[in-house]
């Protein structure tokens, strides 16, 4: 890694088993979105998902950006969906 180019996403949630399923959610995209511009590392941490983007350039990060942040919007549509299937 080491790219010249790098964003940190955080996203707090309510409790822990809402990040895990976003966790879960988001895991599988890593490699499919991993390329030699940009690539992602996917951390959770009690109610707090981390995703660390890597780009070799702006174009590419900005790219990445806007990708992971739409997946992480599908992933907390699928976590509500998961709640009001529980409820």
């Amino acid at each position: 890694m080491g790219a010249p180019h790098d964003a940190i996403l955080t996203f707090e949630y309510d409790d822990q088993r809402r990040a895990r399923i976003a966790e879960r959610s988001l895991r599988p995209e890593l490699a499919p979105l991993a390329d030699d511009r940009s690539w992602a590392a996917l951390t959770r941490e009690d109610a707090t998902v981390t995703i660390r983007i890597e780009a070799a350039d702006l174009v590419a990060l900005r790219a990445a950006f806007n990708t992971w942040c739409s997946l992480v919007d599908t992933a907390e549509t699928i976590a509500d969906a998961a709640e009001r299937t529980d409820a």
